[in-house]
């Protein structure tokens, strides 16, 4: 697993919240058509344990600090979070990036 494995993993799970909660939801709650919930919300469910086992590994490989990983939780469950967390990996992989290219 990478980082970029990592951004589109979260790419997906937060795309995938976004659709149950303004489109899913709505059409079970407003049109009383449950059906979406229960396919949209699945695929969510998968990809959202799939985003924090992708992160747990790549912490682990990268060296990140417990924090990154509470981060990347935290903004899993949030609408818009994984798309502001995955600024915050962009950030790191640079840095790490540039990091590694001085000390070479």
């Amino acid at each position: 697993m990478n980082i970029k494995t990592l951004r589109w993993v979260g790419l997906l799970e937060g795309i995938s919240f976004l659709l149950l909660l303004f489109i899913a939801m709505p059409m079970k709650y407003m049109f009383d058509n449950p059906i979406l919930v229960k396919y949209v919300g699945m695929g969510h469910g998968v990809l959202f344990v799939a985003f924090l086992a992708v992160l747990f590994i790549v912490c682990e490989k990268q060296k990140w600090s417990i924090q990154i990983f509470i981060l990347g939780l935290i903004a899993s469950i949030l609408p818009f979070g994984p798309f502001i967390f995955d600024r915050k990996i962009k950030e790191l992989a640079q840095q790490q990036s540039a990091s590694s290219f001085i000390g070479s």
